[in-house]
């Protein structure tokens, strides 16, 4: 990628460019935040998930029935040859990542992929026989403009976990979420001598505005993402 593409990358979560990689299965759309600086994240991602410090967030589109042994380091490759240092979160999806959705609530921001190719309810009597499996995963990026505590972090992904559940049900969709849902939650790092803040429930000052902007932009991503749900790569812009 060059480096001006890069440049640009280092805008905020609501204004990411498109960008692309080529890979061995063809060319492929992806979402590439750098901030700047580290942030503290916390994420179910399969690269860089958990919680600490992390210096960007890429959401790759792959191929409907992606089935790489290890995506993690699939992640890493792709990171490497985008010219990322540092230690980052990577997560991926079929669903088609061009149409990306954003909503901002009073200095939040999230975003939000979606694909509703496999979708259910987290909680059901007995799995289902396995079969095709058309482009799935909603994928959520939350970015806070305040440090949060560790608690609150973790309160943050929960609040953003029922905001996507409340918004599929307001789009229609008979279902919590897709097999493979992934949410990474960033914060700025704490001040010396200031407290973060410690709550992030969705009745919170921040938790609130949290579940306003995840909902808002899942909304429009589960809406786009039936209408899309073939995990077709875009054209190329």
């Amino acid at each position: 990628m060059p480096a001006a593409a890069l440049t640009d990358a280092r805008s905020a979560l609501d204004r990411l460019p498109l960008l692309t990689r080529t890979d061995d299965d063809g060319t492929w759309p992806l979402l590439l935040w750098t901030p700047g600086e580290s942030l503290r994240m916390i994420s179910t991602a399969v690269l860089g998930g958990g919680l600490g410090e992390r210096d960007w967030v890429l959401n790759a589109q792959v191929r409907p029935g992606y089935a790489h042994r290890d995506p993690a380091a699939h992640l890493t490759a792709i990171a490497a040859g985008l010219g990322l240092r540092g230690h980052g979160v990577g997560l991926m999806t079929a669903a088609r990542v061009a149409d990306r959705c954003r909503a901002v609530d009073e200095g939040v921001c999230a975003l939000v992929t979606a694909g509703l190719g496999v979708r259910g309810w987290a909680a059901r009597p007995q799995p289902g026989s396995p079969g095709p499996a058309p482009a799935g995963t909603v994928n959520t990026v939350v970015s806070v403009p305040v440090p949060l505590c560790d608690a609150a972090l973790v309160n943050a992904v929960g609040t953003a976990t029922e905001a996507k559940v409340q918004a599929l049900r307001d789009a229609g969709i008979d279902a919590s979420g897709t097999p493979t849902d992934a949410i990474c939650v960033a914060a700025p790092r704490p001040v010396p001598g200031r407290a973060s803040e410690a709550f992030a429930g969705p009745r919170s000052v921040w938790g609130a505005r949290i579940a306003r902007a995840v909902h808002r932009a899942t909304y429009e991503a589960c809406v786009r993402g039936e209408a899309t749900a073939d995990g077709t790569p875009p054209a190329v812009p």
